[in-house]
């Protein structure tokens, strides 16, 4: 049985972790809310370039003189490029292990085409750099300020590695944000792009051809996939931290509680015990 002593120290030791926890929820509770803010103001920006993007679309389609687009060319997916979207710290709950299971049954599912890795985040480069998976980059630290450049750069990447017909599709996973408790983990395909129909016969008087400027709007919306993408998963990563360290600050308290009723017990029956030992020696002596 541990003494009094042992039961102090570790009742001291809890309570240390738990005033880390409390600020660590806090800390993530201020970003989120930043983070949330950012995620709210992209989403419909992505969403009008969306169907901006199919209109155009389809009105490339009409121009005879329009042209092919490279990045919305069809191939069979032999060789896909897998943009992995973790955090680059941890205390997030199953928010990494989520993702990486995922993308590992991502590579099952598509068994017979080569998966190469463009990672986000240092959790998943540490684990499937440990696995010696194929990896054509890794990026790090992107998540502390989201910004769309470096995305960007990204995105460019995997858009010149697809116009040379070096990979035939690119997939995302990463955590959507719903809420402060809920994370969708999605898997969506970036390139080629899944056109969504054009709504309507919309009349639009085009200064430029269709095909120019569809030329110049996917490249824009497969950058703000990848920027969005980011910003989601960021958002998603301090909602998950917050109540990841929530549980652990309650957790914490009952520990405590326990720690603090069995520190009682041990010491009721120590001061027991020596009532009875002089009880006994008064006894003796008489």
């Amino acid at each position: 049985m541990p003494s009094l002593i042992d039961i102090r120290r570790r009742i001291r030791s809890v309570k240390n972790t738990q005033q880390i926890t409390r600020a660590m929820k806090m800390v993530s509770a201020a970003k989120l809310r930043r983070a949330q803010d950012r995620v709210i103001a992209a989403r419909p920006y992505a969403a009008i370039l969306r169907k901006v993007l199919a209109n155009v679309a389809a009105a490339a389609a009409r121009d005879v003189q329009g042209g092919e687009n490279p990045l919305l060319a069809r191939r069979d997916e032999r060789r896909i490029l897998l943009v992995l979207v973790t955090s680059d710290k941890g205390l997030a709950g199953a928010f990494n292990s989520n993702l990486i299971k995922a993308a590992q049954h991502f590579i099952v599912d598509h068994a017979d085409a080569a998966v190469t890795f463009e990672l986000i985040g240092r959790k998943g480069r540490d684990f499937f750099r440990k696995r010696n998976a194929r990896i054509a980059g890794d990026h790090i630290n992107l998540a502390a300020k989201p910004a769309y450049k470096d995305t960007a750069e990204i995105a460019a990447k995997a858009m010149a590695m697809y116009s040379a017909a070096e990979i035939d599709a690119v997939y995302m996973v990463g955590n959507e944000f719903k809420s402060v408790v809920a994370q969708k983990l999605t898997v969506t395909r970036v390139l080629p792009i899944e056109m969504p129909e054009a709504i309507g016969d919309l009349d639009y008087i085009f200064e430029q051809p269709p095909g120019e400027m569809l030329n110049r709007l996917v490249p824009r919306y497969v950058e703000t996939e990848f920027f969005r993408a980011l910003l989601e998963s960021t958002a998603a990563e301090h909602a998950a931290r917050m109540t990841a360290m929530d549980a652990a600050t309650s957790n914490a308290s009952e520990m405590i509680d326990k720690l603090t009723l069995h520190m009682n017990r041990v010491r009721q029956a120590s001061i027991t015990k020596e009532i009875i030992e002089v009880v006994s020696g008064a006894a003796a002596a008489e």
